[in-house]
């Protein structure tokens, strides 16, 4: 399965990331470039604890099920997917000046080390399955915007 912190990986989701353009529109979802790669920084922030978010009652219910669900195989996640409320974005911005902050995190994950993360919904995670859903997440954003 793929992982954020394999290089060749994050060299093929730069390379998408930078085949974005402020004309780029959704394929689903209600995000437009802008909204969507902001969003995108605002998760990675998340996985490196700044900020943390407190998890759900419910993640606490059902995070670690799901969690398994979605990282038991190369599948995609599903269009429309649910967010936590702090990661959802309403206003518009410099698209170029997010992008070059995506990239700048994806490149950072050579270094990456938060071993208490905990994910709003899934909980406790451990690097290994940050990296494959941090994969998954940009993935499903990219390919909301057809790269």
């Amino acid at each position: 399965m793929k992982s954020i912190f394999d290089q060749a990986t994050s060299d093929e989701l730069i390379g998408r990331i930078n085949a974005l353009t402020n004309a780029s529109t959704a394929q689903w979802g209600k995000m437009n470039v802008y909204q969507m790669v902001k969003h995108c920084n605002l998760w990675e922030e998340m996985i490196l604890g700044k900020p943390v978010y407190k998890q759900a009652f419910i993640g606490k219910l059902f995070g670690k099920l799901a969690l398994k669900n979605l990282l038991k195989d190369e599948k995609p996640m599903g269009r429309n997917s649910p967010t936590i409320p702090q990661l959802v974005i309403r206003e518009n911005g410099d698209v170029a000046a997010e992008k070059a902050k995506w990239i700048t995190f994806i490149n950072g994950h050579v270094n990456f080390s938060n071993p208490d993360f905990v994910h709003p919904f899934f909980g406790k995670m451990t690097k290994e399955q940050i990296g494959h859903l941090a994969y998954k997440h940009a993935d499903h954003h990219l390919r909301q915007f057809n790269v």
